[in-house]
């Protein structure tokens, strides 16, 4: 039975979910119905007695199960930002169903005899470029997940889905547990040594709205960051920093090894099943690398640019440390303390001090700013939108000639319910259905310092560059402009999917940019020029320690997805200190463990993907070159980016998209030169 609540298209304006009237027992009795709605959809494309053609077919399965996707949608965007025990038992639930129909769709031979039809006669149908992408995907989708397997292999994957999608749903619940389980409560105030106010005074907060005295510090990063960057105690960061790096690695009933083992073990049979060597082989047919071959020459060159200035910034720490309070040994709890302090001497430069100048709601601004600036988006807050939790800001967002362009959602701080990170998310894609522009709901989550009572939420530099990716995302989703849903927005390679996000971090280097929005939350003042040179100075500091941490992520992830011998795996600790011998700087801890904490490729969608990072630098260091050749705000610039970047999704391949855009391939040289590699 769909419930009254969750009836779509909803009764709202711009169709938006009605967060207010929805509750937690609407969303099993709703998807069960909605899945089988979908199914007699597909039913009838798939015994539909017409000649198959495009649009009876292919183009149909793409416009199915709309009341499923939006349901469905909304339903997993709280169970990541507002979640509860209720929400998690239902996703546990759900999950198997919802893959158990999309296997019933992959799996259907009267469907794919259809779509295969259509595919075998596609040089005769004059298609335009984006009805034969989708062509291609469609086809593929069926090809690449089993319609060719025999009926005894299609039960063996229906079984290997169902357990995956349990066992990443598992994996995200154990490390939200372990991250709202950790508190650790000061009440000397001598332990508080080298904390800002602004961090004491959120302790503070936060002991007293859990009835306790002292100050309480947790795994949120607004908690978790400032505190292992200023703590004077070292034990103390040392006791905060094990934590973080334990989270799913203690042998209790919130442990992810098994679930590590199992789901990589579980993704290498099922690539095995479809005819794939492994996982990796699997998944990077369908981006710009192609191949595990492609990231792992990819990963290793940018290694050996970078491990000698990554391990000549390690021992300058060192030496710092030892000189600085006679540090023997740096260790990992020692790290941001000592970088840090490193940086403010180098760079006279603070956080402390640049905070000021970064206030949430004009760093906000800012970004709506330069949105306009560069691509004609008005934003403006509206309170006529549900929201799902009361700190949720809506904007309505139009272009300049009035025109509606988006609903965006914007979730700034942390909370419970919501797990760590920041991430851009649809509620409903952008599409063109019968003449209509249906525009899009877009939203972006994040996890910034609260407000206290004597002071507004300012932000880190780092937190600043944050959101300006998560709102390059956005622009992503906003801006789309495609005929189908599943081309739509950021459904685009995952090597490319970067690229919108990272080129707007960008513009937080630029005082032409900064001048818009940094100013002092008190005063009013400008950030002042010697500031902004400091930044921009200090924008490669430790660059090389960096880039040896992101590319340690990313061949961890290749580790664990383009190997075929994971049945000789035993210890996820042993294998993954494998991994990690060429790029770890820090002596090894033996209670810490990244892979059971690893949300990105267990939980999210980054499997055999992590390198995407730093794939897509190269993409936004050269993009963003252009940018400044010509002036960071030229108009035929941006609106060369958005209309052949931000707009057309994945209508076509990337390359060529990108080479529309900047008239060449991208050169590698802009990234290392930024990086102050070369």
């Amino acid at each position: 039975m769909i419930t009254k609540a969750l009836t779509t298209p909803f009764k709202t304006k711009y169709n938006t979910p009605p967060f207010e009237i929805i509750k937690n027992e609407d969303y099993l009795p709703t998807i069960k119905t909605a899945i089988a709605l979908a199914k007699k959809e597909i039913d009838s494309i798939a015994n539909n007695t017409d000649i198959p053609s495009f649009k009876n077919t292919v183009e149909a399965l793409d416009f199915s199960g709309e009341q499923l996707n939006r349901v469905t949608s909304i339903f997993f965007n709280l169970n990541s930002a507002e979640t509860n025990e209720t929400l998690q038992k239902i996703a546990q639930e759900i999950s198997p169903l919802l893959s158990e129909f999309s296997n019933d769709i992959t799996l259907n031979e009267a469907l794919f005899k259809r779509v295969k039809t259509v595919y075998n006669t596609k040089s005769t149908l004059n298609l335009t470029i984006e009805q034969n992408t989708l062509l291609e995907k469609k086809y593929k989708s069926f090809s690449r997940n089993g319609a060719n397997l025999s009926d005894d292999k299609k039960i063996k994957l229906r079984a290997i889905d169902k357990n995956l999608s349990n066992l990443t749903l598992k994996f995200g619940e154990n490390i939200l547990a372990e991250t709202n389980k950790f508190e650790m409560l000061i009440t000397d105030p001598s332990d508080l040594a080298g904390l800002p106010e602004g961090t004491k005074e959120a302790a503070k907060q936060l002991a007293e709205t859990k009835e306790k005295k002292g100050w309480l510090f947790t795994l949120d990063y607004p908690s978790y960051i400032p505190f292992i960057t200023y703590a004077h105690n070292r034990e103390l960061r040392k006791k905060l920093t094990l934590a973080a790096g334990s989270k799913g690695f203690k042998n209790d009933s919130l442990d992810n090894q098994k679930n590590v083992l199992q789901i990589v073990k579980l993704r290498h049979e099922r690539a095995n099943l479809l005819g794939y060597k492994t996982h990796a082989h699997f998944v990077l047919e369908e981006r710009m690398a192609q191949t595990p071959e492609t990231v792992l020459n990819f990963s290793n060159e940018l290694l050996i640019k970078a491990k000698p200035a990554a391990e000549q910034e390690f021992k300058s720490l060192e030496n710092f440390a030892k000189k600085l309070d006679n540090i023997d040994r740096l260790e990992k709890w020692d790290g941001p303390y000592y970088s840090e302090k490193l940086k403010q001497k180098l760079f006279s430069l603070d956080d402390e001090v640049l905070k000021p100048y970064f206030k949430l709601e004009n760093v906000v601004n800012g970004a709506f700013t330069i949105a306009n600036k560069l691509f004609d988006l008005n934003f403006k807050e509206i309170n006529t939108v549900d929201k799902y939790h009361e700190d949720v800001l809506t904007y309505e967002v139009t272009n300049t000639a009035g025109d509606f362009i988006a609903v965006f959602y914007a979730d700034f701080f942390p909370r419970t319910g919501k797990r760590n990170g920041a991430w851009m998310t649809s509620y409903k894609p952008q599409y063109i259905k019968e003449n209509q522009n249906s525009r899009p709901h877009i939203s972006i989550v994040c996890n910034f310092t609260k407000p206290t009572k004597t002071k507004p939420s300012l932000l880190t530099f780092n937190e600043v560059t944050t959101l300006f990716h998560e709102f390059g995302h956005a622009l992503h989703g906003m801006l789309a402009n495609t005929t189908y849903p599943s081309l739509s927005g950021t459904s685009v390679f995952w090597d490319f999917v970067e690229l919108p996000s990272q080129i707007m971090e960008n513009w937080c280097f630029e005082k032409e940019a900064l001048e818009l929005f940094a100013t002092h939350y008190q005063t009013g003042e400008i950030i002042p020029m010697d500031l902004v040179e400091k930044i921009k100075a200090s924008a490669t500091f430790h660059e090389g320690m960096q880039t040896l941490r992101q590319l340690s992520f990313g061949l961890l992830d290749m580790g664990w997805h383009a190997n075929a011998s994971l049945d000789k795996i035993t210890s996820v600790k042993a294998f993954e200190s494998d991994m990690f011998k060429d790029t770890s700087l820090y002596p090894e801890t033996e209670e810490t463990c990244m892979s059971t904490a690893f949300s990105h490729i267990f939980q999210g969608g980054y499997s055999s993907g992590y390198y995407s990072y730093k794939w897509a630098e190269v993409l936004d260091a050269d993009a963003f070159e252009y940018f400044k050749q010509a002036g960071i705000f030229n108009k035929k610039v941006a609106n060369k980016f958005k209309d052949h970047v931000l707009t057309q999704g994945g209508t076509e391949d990337p390359m060529t998209l990108y080479k529309r855009f900047r008239g060449q391939e991208p050169n590698p040289d802009a990234l290392l030169k930024r990086a102050g590699l070369i």
